[in-house]
Formats: C-alpha cells, sequence, structure tokens
C-alpha cells in the first residue's frame, strides 16, 4: 500500500480510447513544432546574427520574450482548454506556430521584426502544454500515461534534433531562412494530424477523484520548475554559440546539438516508460536528474572557460541528457496528482516553466556578452541545483496534502 495513500485508493483503471497510438504521435507532433521556433533561433544564432547584426545579449531578449508571452498566456489557456476541450486548443497552437515561422523566414529582416515573430510563437507554445497534457490524460489509460507522457514530452529535444540538424544540411546551404520556412510546413502538418473529434472514450477516461488541489504545494513546484527551465532554456538557446567560441566549427556545433538532443530524447522516454512501472518518488527522480544534470553544466563552463571541446562535447550531452530528460518526468507526476483539473495544475507550473524560460537567457545573454560563456554556464549549474531543492521541498508540501486528504497516488 502507497503510505501516502493510507485507504489503498488508486485512480479507476480507465476504458481504453480508441487511437491511443495516433493520438500520442499526434501530441508530440504539436508539441515539437511548439519547441520549434526557439530552437531554430538558437542553434541558427550565428547565421541570423551575421545576417541581422544583433549581440548575445539580443539574442537572450529575444528568446526572453518568447517566453514571457509563453508565461503570461499559460493559465488562461489552461482555463480555456478546461472549457472546450485540448484538441480545438492544440489545433490553434499549431497554426499559430505555423505563422510564426513563416514570419521568421520571410518578414525577419532585423531583430526587432524576429523579437515580434517569437512572441507570436510564444502565444502558440502557451497554449500547447495545458492542452496537449489535459489531451493525454483524458485519451491515454491511467497504466500507460507515463510513456506517453515520456514520448510527449521528448517532442523537445526532438525539435532540438530537427534543429541541429538544420545548421549543415539548410542553413550552410542554402540559408537559415529555408529552415524556418520547412518547420512552417511542419506546423500545418501537425495541426492535420489532430483528430477531429474525441472519441467517445475520451470524455470519461478519468472519473472525478478528490486529489491534491491546494495551491501551496503546486506554487512551490512551479517555482522549482521556473528555476529548472531557466538553466534548460539557456542550453536550447546558447549551446550552439558556446560551442563555437570553444573551438567548434558551426557544423560540428549544429551536430553536436543534434547530439545531445537524441541523449535527452531517450532519457525522456525511458524514466516515462519506468514511472509507468514505479508508482511513486517520481520527483525525487526528477531532482536526481536535475542534480546530475547541473555537472554537466559544470563540464560545459569547464570546456567554454578553457576552450577544450574535449571537455565540451560530453557536458553538453550531458546537459542535455539529465538536465533536459525529467521534463515529462514532472508533467506526469503534476497530472497524477492533479487529475481533477490536469491543465488548470499544468497551467501554473508551465507558467513557471515560462517565467524562468524568460529570465534564463536573458541572465545568460549578459553574462556572456560582459563576462565569458564559462560563468553563465556556471550559473546555469547553480540553477539546476536550486530546482531539484524546490521540488523536493514541493513534493513534501505534496504528500502532505496528499495524508491530509487521505487519497490520490504518490508523486
Amino acid at each position: 500500500m502507497d503510505p501516502v495513500s493510507p485507504a489503498g485508493i488508486d485512480p479507476p483503471r480507465a476504458p481504453r480510447a480508441r487511437g491511443g497510438l495516433r493520438d500520442v504521435a499526434a501530441a508530440m507532433a504539436v508539441s515539437t513544432v511548439a519547441a520549434l521556433p526557439v530552437f531554430l533561433v538558437g542553434v541558427l544564432a550565428v547565421q541570423i546574427r551575421g545576417s541581422l547584426h544583433f549581440s548575445p545579449g539580443v539574442l537572450g531578449l529575444v528568446v526572453a520574450g518568447y517566453y514571457s508571452t509563453a508565461a503570461g498566456l499559460s493559465i488562461p489557456f489552461a482555463r480555456l482548454t478546461q472549457r472546450v476541450g485540448g484538441v480545438r486548443v492544440l489545433r490553434g497552437a499549431a497554426v499559430t506556430c505555423a505563422a510564426a515561422l513563416a514570419a521568421v523566414a520571410v518578414l525577419a529582416t532585423s531583430w526587432p521584426a524576429l523579437a515580434a515573430a517569437m512572441l507570436l510563437a510564444g502565444t502558440g507554445t502557451s497554449a500547447t502544454q495545458p492542452a496537449v497534457n489535459q489531451f493525454l490524460s483524458r485519451r491515454v489509460t491511467p497504466n500507460r500515461q507515463g510513456l506517453a507522457f515520456g514520448l510527449k514530452q521528448s517532442a523537445v529535444p526532438l525539435a532540438g534534433l530537427l534543429a541541429g540538424v538544420a545548421v549543415p544540411a539548410v542553413a550552410l546551404t542554402v540559408g537559415w531562412r529555408w529552415a524556418f520556412a520547412g518547420a512552417a510546413v511542419l506546423a500545418v502538418g501537425a495541426a492535420a494530424a489532430l483528430p477531429r473529434r474525441p472519441p467517445a472514450a475520451a470524455r470519461s477516461v478519468l472519473p472525478p477523484l478528490r486529489t491534491a488541489e491546494g495551491m501551496g504545494p503546486l506554487l512551490v513546484l512551479a517555482a522549482g520548475f521556473g528555476v529548472s527551465i531557466a538553466a534548460c532554456a539557456s542550453l536550447g538557446a546558447f549551446l550552439v554559440g558556446s560551442a563555437v567560441a570553444a573551438g567548434l566549427q558551426p557544423g560540428a556545433a549544429g551536430l553536436l546539438a543534434a547530439l545531445a538532443s537524441v541523449t535527452a530524447l531517450v532519457v525522456r522516454v525511458a524514466v516515462g516508460y519506468r514511472a509507468d512501472r514505479r508508482g511513486r518518488a517520481h520527483f525525487v527522480v526528477v531532482a536526481g536528474l536535475l542534480a546530475l544534470g547541473a555537472v554537466g553544466y559544470l563540464l560545459l563552463a569547464l570546456g567554454a572557460a578553457l576552450h577544450l571541446a574535449a571537455v565540451f562535447v560530453p557536458g553538453a550531452v550531458l546537459a542535455f541528457g539529465a538536465g533536459w530528460g525529467w521534463n515529462g518526468l514532472f508533467n506526469f507526476a503534476v497530472v497524477r496528482t492533479h487529475q481533477r483539473s490536469p491543465a488548470r495544475a499544468t497551467g501554473v507550473t508551465q507558467t513557471g516553466g515560462r517565467l524562468g524560460g524568460m529570465l534564463g537567457p536573458l541572465l545568460f545573454g549578459l553574462l556572456a556578452g560582459n563576462a565569458a560563456y564559462g560563468t553563465a554556464w556556471g550559473l546555469t549549474a547553480a540553477e539546476a541545483l536550486l530546482g531539484a531543492g524546490l521540488i523536493l521541498v514541493g513534493r513534501r508540501l505534496l504528500r502532505r496534502s496528499l495524508l491530509t486528504a487521505a487519497v490520490g497516488p504518490s508523486a
């Protein structure tokens, strides 16, 4: 019996909704195109900065604008998702991201124009996470949700993989704008791949169940999520530029981003698969991965400071794999403990994540421009460790809330 569930109450087994694999694939597609704008800006920063003439600090400002929009709109879109359902919101988000990507490809002739397009992309991204979390929680049976969330969250490193490959395959051959144009086409395809209507079972996959709905633990978890995402967002935005500064060629730096993204993808799927087979301590695993990721960030700091690619490359793989491999498990744990309102709960935590994604690259860009990449990567290591600590505190508060309610699965 789970110690957090003294009454032995577990979520009821849900009926299997039709099209499970197809639903997960559609969720992955939309999540991928929602993450592509910021990844493309990050990995193509060398080419974009050479064309539009701006500094690393301005790059941080552009990325911060993207995340600030996403942060401000996460909760409103979460409420909208609760009312109209995940499919409609996801389709609108994919179309919005397509428009933003096309705007970068055609209209971004200066960094303010690029920043405006990224604000639009942030709008699409803000709608994606709460909607896709509710979409999966209603359409995938509980004993497969860990894997489903791991697969869905692997869309983020998949976006990094696609963006990294775009450097040698597109940006260094036909130009960086074509990478954004191709991504816009993918976004339109993702919108078309969503189901037309929910299956009959999807409306009642999880009957009403009292779980931890208090805001206190959720806010602490959101703070931990935000600080952790501050480190991750800097990784996605500045890895390629930092690798070039450490001595790698631009093509090799792009391939490094692709390799590191594959590592993060594998870790997210693996921990999601494992989560379906272990009923508790999900947040503890998240904190452990963040601590291991901090080691990767320190290797990046050392490699950047000493211009040692032999140290920088393994640091990138470890930072991506462990330091960014925990997101799916975190969202799964939040949904598991807030089953009455998964969109609302993840909307709150995503707001913390978006704020972290706004402040992290902004601060990193300032440090990289005025000090050095090594100093900036040292900061990301500290952010990852602080995030791990806050998530453990949030877990303790959540367990106390669950014990008081005497219901709900452990996180």
